[in-house]
């Protein structure tokens, strides 16, 4: 499998409303043999782009909950049905108490979505990888939305966060964010046992987009 560049649009005013489908577009021709191009836009927009471009699109999060009598609420089922492929959940941004991440966790299996599980200490990485979802996502959050990436940071913890998902289940993948901004970055995160990288504000908010993109995957 190609390693993942999962581009988070969070809701940053630079990716909102009918920006995210003009960011999507910019970018959807950026191919690379050697990596994944996975975009998680806001909830607004993530129908929009699954329809109009020929990325593949993640939702930002994903509740328990089936199609039925649910206020204000995101089922994998309806995910499923406007063509999203994949989720992420319990981002820092948006935590998930464990008992309903677990319940989350399945119903996106059963609904053949991927998840991305994010998680912000090894404490909770452990608690994550007996979940078996697709993909951990390591983000430790004091460094979400800097300019240092982990992988400069502390990249003794992002191999040691590796060798503990595999030991615990070998079939889930790590992927590193916080502060990723350079193809130096995304490099080294692949040389220290990941399966790709998460990547927010630095994306969004450059100047331009496609061209970061570009020089991300040099």
């Amino acid at each position: 499998m190609k390693p993942l560049i999962i581009l988070n649009f969070k809701l940053y005013k630079e990716a909102a409303g009918k920006k995210a489908l003009d960011i999507a577009r910019q970018i959807r021709n950026v191919k690379h043999e050697k990596y994944e191009i996975i975009v998680a836009p806001s909830l607004c927009t993530i129908q929009e782009i699954a329809e109009k471009t020929n990325i593949t699109v993640f939702a930002q999060h994903t509740d328990y909950v089936p199609l039925g009598a649910h206020t204000g609420k995101i089922s994998a089922e309806e995910l499923k049905q406007i063509g999203v492929k994949g989720t992420l959940l319990n981002h820092s941004e948006r935590k998930i108490p464990l008992p309903y991440l677990t319940q989350i966790v399945e119903r996106c299996k059963k609904n053949k979505l991927r998840t991305v599980v994010c998680a912000s200490t090894i404490s909770e990485i452990k608690k994550v990888a007996e979940l078996s979802p697709d993909y951990i996502a390591y983000e430790p959050k004091e460094l979400i939305g800097g300019n240092i990436s982990v992988t400069e940071a502390d990249p003794d913890i992002i191999v040691k966060a590796v060798g503990i998902v595999h030991q615990i289940n070998p079939k889930v993948k790590v992927l590193c964010g916080a502060g990723i901004h350079s193809k130096e970055d995304v490099g080294h995160a692949l040389l220290l046992g990941t399966h790709g990288v998460l990547i927010g504000h630095s994306f969004v908010k450059a100047r331009d987009p496609k061209k970061f993109l570009q020089e991300m995957l040099l």
